[in-house]
């Protein structure tokens, strides 16, 4: 078997990465949107989007037979979580926090090797566990050190891990259960715009550069999402593995770059280990891939 990954999969990964790590500057333009309302226009254009996309594939009813009994209790655990996710990484970018929102997702594919060895039993080989732990020493100095947003990389880094993890038992692919999640996350995305629109607040409307971003939030939210199912079929673990720390290091050069957020000592040190630790897992996955391939 040949350990070159899929060109065209390559691509697809690289693309998909790549549209999340500059979601930043996406989100920089809709800075003066409340967060919530952000979040409510970005759940019900994706679902336009996705309900046009299903249709033309004629996946509704596989899609409904899919989406029942314990599969649908998980895609309404990972509909809440991912809506947890968006609206903090969506408040991060608007408060100046993209730093911290790179660093939680630096940290995530680490959450993602715990969970699996706590929840699912998946045994840790000994190199995943030296860079779990020294991931781990980074973020309790960043504690003691008194990060004073480090409830942000925190919560996205579980968020996303717990989200995946629950998606991973669902028995139903990327496109329907992003369809349904998105569904039942509707009603409450739809309350919150009637709210703004009733009390004054809304910002739709209000320009037509702010009514085309938000518009364009469900193009924003859903493409990238394809594009990294696509590839997950065609590369892997070890090559999605890899890939996933476009992001975060794109989030982390904007930061710094474009934005100006401060960068702390504690910062270096932090990122310096978290870096060690992703390294450290990307190393046994390589090997770990390398070893299965050649047999």
């Amino acid at each position: 078997m040949s350990t070159i990954p899929d060109r065209a999969g390559l691509m697809l990964g690289v693309s998909a990465y790549a549209l999340w790590g500059v979601l930043p500057l996406y989100l920089h333009l809709l800075h003066d949107v409340p967060a919530l309302q952000v979040l409510a226009h970005r759940v019900v254009w994706s679902l336009l989007l996705l309900a046009a996309i299903v249709i033309a594939l004629r996946r509704v009813r596989a899609i409904a037979a899919a989406a029942r009994g314990r599969t649908l209790l998980l895609l309404a655990g990972g509909a809440a979580l991912i809506a947890g996710n968006w609206l903090v990484y969506i408040w991060a970018v608007q408060h100046d926090h993209v730093l911290d929102a790179s660093l939680g997702y630096f940290i995530n594919p680490l959450v993602n090797v715990a969970l699996g060895m706590l929840v699912l039993g998946e045994r840790l080989r000994r190199l995943q566990g030296v860079a779990i732990g020294v991931a781990a020493i980074g973020v309790l100095l960043l504690t003691v050190q008194g990060g004073d947003a480090l409830w942000v990389p925190l919560a996205l880094a579980l968020s996303f891990g717990a989200y995946g993890l629950l998606r991973k038992v669902a028995a139903i692919d990327a496109l329907g259960g992003l369809t349904v999640e998105t569904l039942l996350l509707a009603p409450a995305s739809l309350a919150v715009l009637l709210w703004a629109a009733q009390d004054g607040t809304q910002a739709f409307g209000a320009s037509t550069r702010i009514d085309v971003l938000l518009i364009a939030a469900g193009a924003v939210t859903a493409t990238p999402l394809l594009l990294f199912a696509a590839a997950a079929r065609r590369l892997p673990y070890a090559t999605m593995g890899l890939l996933q720390y476009i992001a975060p290091t794109l989030q982390f050069l904007e930061a710094v770059l474009l934005f100006g957020e401060p960068v702390l000592p504690v910062h270096y040190v932090t990122f310096a280990l978290i870096w060690s630790g992703c390294a450290i897992y990307a190393w046994d996955s390589i090997r770990a891939y390398r070893a299965v391939a050649t047999r």
